[in-house]
């Protein structure tokens, strides 16, 4: 049986928390590889929503969880997310949830950077989320981010302190408010420490254990789309990490080998949230309609997506640099009663047809989106289970998105529920 990774094949926003809650029945181990509290997944399992940042989907079933070493961690939103979960019913404990140690932490000051910058320049913005995930990144490269570990570590905790200050505080001074008191940051930390330490461990070592001597299933758990990926996305519109399927590798400490099957979640429409391009963005009714009965506002934002028909151009861009072997579709469903349906088979550039999405800002914002137009279908899918019970035209619609994007479908969506889910096939057993 093979290990899975889930990633977004758009630009975030797909349904991956259902998509990974389906998958983590058939999981032993559920493990989270990049991006921060930037994230968001929603779970409703019996009636009962989840909604989860941080926390890898599979604590809501009990499956051990880990959050890799590639995520940047803001130990105050998790110790609330533990929290807010533990309300409902679900008890964190360190049995269920390990922590890398060597994984970066965001602090206070991420944040007030992340926000002073984005509010310096109206036209400079970016779009982020304002929670610091961008800054602490930065500091993981420049080698001078405060690590997991480094609260157990107090000894050398001063002088990476002060290493860091050294930075932010000339940046502060530069953008006219306050510096930070080294003495005040150390509190902070020193505050929590003792309910972060306990679910610290060296997770690359457990899930090697996991994997060679247990030969227990492991799903990678990834954030954001592939088209928010540093590199492979609509630059500089992303997130701050590698969102593709590579850095499930990079990102929990094992090997290229251990990922196994990529599946690439992707809406049967397209949405995103926040700045950039968005060359099948609808400005007319029926953008309006897709958002309001996709109820398609972000669960960590809570802004408006934008929403357009679907891009197979960019999806099979995505799939591609992803290498994604199949595709879980969600919310077809939301297509139900629309006359026509519009694909994006190309794009036009200055008069020239291209088939795929330029790396320049200038290019990206210049593509226009050639139709193709579907034959829509008046039958409901909420809910199906089956090919059998989908309207024809509604099938016919899945099989050109699989000859578009040159991908097969491997699990269909249609309703929020875990067990709306057509299965074609079975990502672990590939």
């Amino acid at each position: 049986m093979s290990n899975v990774a889930v990633v977004g094949a758009q630009w975030g926003d797909e349904g991956k928390g259902k998509i990974v809650d389906w998958l983590s029945e058939r999981a032993d181990v559920v493990v989270r590889f990049q991006g921060g509290h930037n994230a968001g997944h929603t779970l409703v399992i019996n009636g009962v929503t989840y909604k989860l940042s941080l926390l890898p989907s599979g604590v809501v079933r009990g499956k051990p969880s880990f959050i890799g070493n590639g995520v940047v961690v803001d130990p105050w939103a998790l110790l609330d997310e533990i929290g807010r979960v533990s309300k409902q019913g679900i008890v964190i404990t360190p049995d269920l949830l390990a922590l890398a140690d060597n994984a970066s932490l965001i602090l206070p000051l991420h944040r007030d950077l992340d926000q002073l910058r984005e509010n310096a320049s109206e036209a400079g913005k970016i779009g982020t989320t304002g929670r610091g995930i961008g800054p602490a990144y930065e500091d993981k490269v420049a080698r001078r981010a405060i690590r997991v570990c480094d609260l157990d570590d107090l000894a050398a905790l001063d002088d990476k302190i002060e290493r860091l200050l050294t930075h932010h505080n000339a940046l502060r001074r530069g953008l006219g408010v306050a510096e930070i008191d080294g003495r005040g940051l150390k509190d902070e930390l020193l505050a929590i420490k003792d309910k972060v330490l306990p679910f610290a461990k060296p997770v690359w070592q457990e899930l090697d254990r996991l994997v060679r001597h247990e030969n227990k299933r492991l799903l990678f758990e990834g954030a954001q789309g592939a088209m928010l990926d540093v590199d492979h996305g609509t630059y500089p519109f992303v997130t701050s990490s590698n969102t593709v399927s590579g850095q499930a590798a990079a990102g929990t400490g094992l090997g290229p080998s251990a990922v196994g099957f990529v599946l690439g979640i992707a809406k049967a429409y397209t949405t995103r949230v926040g700045a950039g391009p968005f060359p099948t963005e609808l400005f007319d009714d029926t953008g309006e309609y897709l958002t309001d009965r996709g109820r398609e506002f972000g669960v960590v934002t809570g802004r408006r997506r934008r929403c357009g028909w679907f891009d197979a151009v960019a999806v099979r861009q995505a799939l591609k640099t992803g290498g994604v072997k199949g595709i879980a579709m969600t919310k077809l469903d939301i297509l139900d009663g629309m006359p026509e349906i519009k694909v994006c088979v190309a794009y036009d550039l200055n008069g020239e047809r291209i088939e795929r999405l330029p790396a320049s800002m200038s290019g990206q914002a210049g593509v226009k989106p050639i139709y193709e137009t579907i034959e829509g279908w008046s039958q409901s899918t909420y809910g199906a289970r089956s090919w059998a019970q989908l309207p024809a035209n509604a099938i016919k619609y899945v099989r050109r998105i699989e000859e578009l994007t040159e991908t097969p479908v491997a699990l269909l969506s249609t309703s929020p529920e875990r067990e709306d889910t057509i299965l074609v096939q079975d990502p672990f057993a590939a």
